[in-house]
């Protein structure tokens, strides 16, 4: 298979960290998103919404959305849980991560690190949400080893990328013990 990512993405980390957890083999297709490479005929034929990471299997199939990749990656692995109530409890981490996480860690990275913004020019709801997030990781990881519970599961996968380099983005982890743990426990499974 090919992935089609750009390494500074946190949703592409998460699709190679799950092929080189599970020993996938894959060959990296680089796409750097700031020179545009997601905007050309070749690479919108692959993903119509012009987003990195795209997976192109042999049989020529593609899949897009960094989630549903992993999701499909990681099938009867033990980075899924075969309790279908644990597993459904990883996928509402997957799902809180698009809409609650990466939106505000993500987003204020990208705008420091890609745009050149300060951290006072981020939008002050955005880092007010982004701490949110934060906060009720804390909360959860004050509780169990990894997200779900004692096992790494793919909502930790999901999840490193962007909360490792949350300071990047402008936020402080020195409040969130459990979290920074968290990250050096998620890093260490990982191999990173």
């Amino acid at each position: 298979m090919k992935i089609h990512g750009d390494l500074n993405s946190g949703n592409c980390l998460k699709v190679k960290w799950t092929c080189d957890h599970l020993a996938l083999p894959y060959e990296w297709v680089d796409v750097d998103m700031a020179k545009g490479d997601t905007r050309t005929p070749a690479f919108l034929k692959l993903n119509p919404a012009g987003q990195v990471p795209v997976v192109v299997f042999d049989d020529g199939r593609a899949l897009a959305q960094s989630n549903a990749i992993i999701r499909h990656l990681a099938r009867g692995s033990a980075l899924v849980p075969a309790d279908p109530f644990h597993a459904a409890k990883m996928d509402e981490w997957l799902f809180w991560e698009q809409y609650s996480h990466e939106p505000y860690i993500g987003v204020c990275r990208f705008e420091m690190v890609y745009l050149g913004r300060s951290q006072g020019d981020l939008d002050p709801d955005r880092v007010k949400r982004g701490y949110a997030a934060l906060a009720l990781m804390e909360h959860q990881l004050q509780r169990t080893r990894f997200l779900t519970g004692e096992a790494f599961t793919l909502a930790d996968v999901a999840l490193l990328p962007y909360t490792r380099s949350a300071h990047e983005g402008g936020f402080h982890l020195d409040g969130y013990g459990s979290v920074r743990r968290w990250i050096g426990d998620a890093g260490r499974t990982l191999g990173l």
